[in-house]
């Protein structure tokens, strides 16, 4: 069980936070860049549920996806631990792939690229699109000169993909898509 005490540790004022093993790093480290990155995702996926009904089938993913989130997180946060600690395995992943799958199948293929757009929570799931395009980019940084979890990359790149498939969704299966026009 995780119990917090306090908010304000005054610890990090000089620049530096801790890992969940103890370990000292600078705010602007690669690894404390990809768990802020997680984060920020996590933070706007909170934005686009405002867009949902809490229990629809979106509603429930979304938040079952934010925890799985905070498992990356957990993941991020103890540099060095494999094997039976990891948080994040192949389930996540096995879900968005069933989530897309499910999606996609009603909606017409693109002949041009969409911009982001139609109603607002569409808008906000390319939002969420391009936050999450960002923590991969993040992770896949700090996996070039760490051991990362390779499931971490693999739920983000899939996560994106739902995020741009919900939001074709949202805009009435692609009906109301904003497309590019060259």
């Amino acid at each position: 069980m995780i119990r917090i005490d306090k908010v304000a540790t005054r610890t990090g004022d000089e620049g530096h936070t801790s890992l969940g093993d103890g370990t000292r790093l600078a705010k602007d480290a690669l690894r404390i860049e990809a768990l802020g990155a997680v984060d920020e995702a996590n933070a706007s996926i909170g934005v686009l549920r405002l867009h949902l009904d809490a229990g629809s089938p979106d509603g429930v993913l979304l938040q079952r996806i934010q925890n799985g989130l905070f498992d990356i997180g957990g993941d991020l946060c103890m540099p060095g631990e494999m094997g039976d600690t990891l948080r994040i395995d192949g389930r996540l992943l096995a879900t968005l792939d069933a989530a897309i799958e499910t999606m996609a199948a009603s909606q017409k293929p693109l002949d041009s690229f969409v911009l982001p757009g139609g109603s607002a929570g569409a808008a906000q799931a390319h939002v969420v699109r391009t936050v999450v395009r960002r923590a991969e980019r993040r992770v896949v940084s700090l996996a070039a000169v760490e051991p990362v979890n390779p499931e971490v990359t693999r739920a983000l790149n899939r996560l994106s993909d739902y995020a741009f498939v919900l939001a074709r969704r949202l805009n009435d299966d692609g009906r109301n898509d904003v497309l590019w026009v060259r």
